[in-house]
């Protein structure tokens, strides 16, 4: 590893890697695998937007990554500057060390090692019109992705991951939530530590089921409380011990010969039926 020399529209600390058997490289390539981001406390995600978006946001790039040939493009060296002076490494690399860690043949020329972060699910806002998805063991993470970013459309105060979820953290979830994972904040719990929270929550949890008994579109909305919407896996919907904690179980009517919904599609029409009668939404400026 070579430390880069400093040159014009190039920050100072810049370490130029070119070599896939560089111990960092090797590192951060290891985290597409969950063991590796735990243990690191770490996660990838791509893009020059979605990475000045993230630290717009307060989140901790540990260390930006760029390809060679980007080095003069439009605000990359600024972001480098900024990376630099918020205490993280700057690393500049060929496309086909960029390519190895992405595993993406054209991949994106700016990526960011993040630390990861979790709310505490007490922590999430209780206020009348607060809404909060609740997805008991997602396990796809193209759904919870798509969940994350229908939330952040929809003004959703959060998402709670309940049991065995996939992990958000994860390199095709970030994909899918483009960018909104940085902007809706995540919880993770257990079931027992669920219904625990669920039984604090001052307002109604709405669950949807296939034997629900009330049409979703008919569900009081409205109604100035917070709410919790509860959304089952996607194989073996909700269990018993969750269906039976919510106020109202509800059901999407279907005219066609499928069995049931996609789970994010299913999430974000709930979501934005809600936000048809007014909970927890407002229009962007």
């Amino acid at each position: 590893m070579n430390e880069a020399a400093k040159g014009p529209g190039r920050p100072g600390r810049v370490k130029e890697i070119t070599a896939l058997t560089n111990p960092t490289i090797k590192a951060i390539r290891g985290l597409d695998r969950k063991r590796n981001r735990e243990a690191e406390n770490s996660f990838l995600a791509e893009g020059q937007k979605l990475v000045i978006d993230a630290l717009d946001l307060g989140w901790t790039v540990k260390t930006l990554i760029y390809a060679k040939n980007a080095r003069d493009h439009a605000g990359v060296a600024d972001l480098a500057a900024r990376v630099v002076a918020r205490g993280g490494d700057v690393l500049e690399v060929s496309e086909k060390v960029l390519g190895a860690i992405t595993r993406r043949d054209n991949p994106q020329m700016v990526v960011g090692v993040f630390a990861i972060k979790w709310v505490n699910p007490d922590k999430l806002p209780r206020d009348d019109d607060t809404v909060c998805v609740v997805l008991d063991r997602v396990r796809d993470p193209g759904n919870l992705g798509t969940i994350i970013r229908t939330a952040d459309a929809a003004g959703a105060a959060g998402v709670i991951l309940v049991g065995d979820c996939v992990d958000p953290f994860s390199i095709e979830t970030v994909r899918a939530t483009m960018g909104s994972l940085f902007a809706v904040p995540v919880a993770r719990m257990s079931e027992e530590a669920f219904l625990s929270f669920r039984n604090d929550w001052p307002g109604k949890l709405i669950g949807t089921h296939l034997e629900g008994s009330v049409d979703y579109r008919t569900i009081g909305w409205a109604e100035s409380e917070p709410l919790l919407l509860l959304m089952g896996n996607e194989s073996q919907g909700l269990p018993d011990t969750l269906a039976k904690s919510c106020d109202i179980l509800a059901r999407i009517p279907q005219a066609g010969r499928a069995d049931s919904l996609n789970l994010a599609v299913a999430t974000g029409l709930m979501l934005f039926e809600a936000r048809r009668h007014g909970l927890s939404i407002e229009d962007h400026p």
